[in-house]
């Protein structure tokens, strides 16, 4: 074989081995591009916890577990009979002392009265004093009958303010019960699907028992974790893509609203650059809000599904992942 020969062969193994070594590391990178991030995760929602105030018998639920509520709608009752006695209760307190009130600011007039007469009589008695007509001891006499009325309407002015102070603590009492009679009709703090009914008709429940757990269809997102090579260039408000196992025809837009100030995964100390590149950080992809009302009936959380991050801004993404989404009905 001629010189020439053989080194066209190794020219060709060489092309072979480059072009071999090119297909692996696009295969090993899924053919993405390197401004776009990558990771997996789950679709979530937030969810709200719907439970009793005070403690109670639950006389019935009016939803089951899958069902899209309304923000106010009744989702739930609790026996109020021991409260609807309280109240009536409260509500005598509150009457009583309405006419302790009233009982006392007609003394306070009658007291009034009594002290206008005794610094009259005061009067009259220091003229007749000074024209000799009765003796000092007598005009004495009223001047401490004055200072009787009026220390007698002073205590009894106090007694009003208690009074008075009396009633706005019945009046409270009332709004209080009242108040919790109120929220043993459990209602939806938000729009949402019911995910789990926890109580049903007949149990009773401490203050603080859950009866019915929401998923908050307004904020539903996917986690994913992203090494420190990448995170760097992820920003929040990032526009970002999610694509579900169950669905892959379709490309749903999204954005990044979170990113972890705290690695995981790893040691807390890092000294090298080798275990520095294996952090991984927390990335929340949200769904924007306005999407998902529109779609709100197709929303299902917990399916697996993969995110990507645009980390260019600008740069105009791949044709596999532009954005396709199902018709609405």
């Amino acid at each position: 074989m001629s010189l020439k020969s053989r080194i066209l062969i190794l020219i060709l193994l060489v092309l072979a081995a480059a072009g071999g070594g090119a297909y692996w590391w696009y295969v090993n990178q899924d053919g993405l591009p390197e401004e776009i991030a990558y990771g997996n995760g789950r679709i979530e929602a937030e969810t709200v916890q719907v439970a009793t105030k005070t403690g109670g018998r639950v006389l019935e639920v009016l939803v089951d577990e899958g069902d899209f509520v309304e923000k106010d709608q009744i989702l739930a009752r609790i026996d109020t009979d021991e409260l609807e006695a309280l109240l009536e209760a409260a509500k005598a307190n509150a009457v009583a002392a309405n006419d302790l009130v009233a009982s006392i600011r007609a003394q306070t007039v009658q007291r009034e009265s009594e002290l206008k007469y005794a610094a009259q009589e005061l009067v009259r008695a220091q003229t007749l004093v000074a024209k000799g007509h009765i003796s000092q001891q007598e005009a004495d006499q009223r001047q401490t009958a004055k200072e009787t009325a009026q220390a007698t309407l002073e205590a009894t002015r106090a007694q009003l303010k208690n009074a008075e102070s009396l009633v706005e603590a019945a009046q409270a009492e009332v709004r209080r019960i009242e108040t919790l009679i109120d929220d043993a009709t459990l209602k939806a703090p938000i729009s949402g699907r019911v995910q789990y009914r926890l109580a049903e008709p007949g149990e009773v429940l401490s203050a603080g028992g859950r009866v019915i757990t929401l998923l908050d269809l307004s904020d539903v997102y996917m986690t994913i974790f992203l090494p420190t090579t990448e995170v760097g260039r992820v920003y929040i408000g990032a526009e970002a893509r999610i694509i579900i196992d169950a669905a892959p025809e379709y490309v749903i837009p999204a954005t990044v609203s979170f990113v972890a100030a705290d690695a995981q995964f790893t040691p807390r100390e890092v000294e090298t650059r080798s275990e520095r590149e294996k952090l991984m950080f927390r990335t929340k992809i949200s769904i924007a809000a306005d999407l998902l009302k529109e779609h709100i009936e197709k929303v299902r959380t917990g399916l697996p599904g993969e995110a990507y991050v645009m980390m260019a801004p600008g740069t105009q993404w791949p044709d596999d992942l532009a954005v396709h989404l199902p018709s609405v009905n």
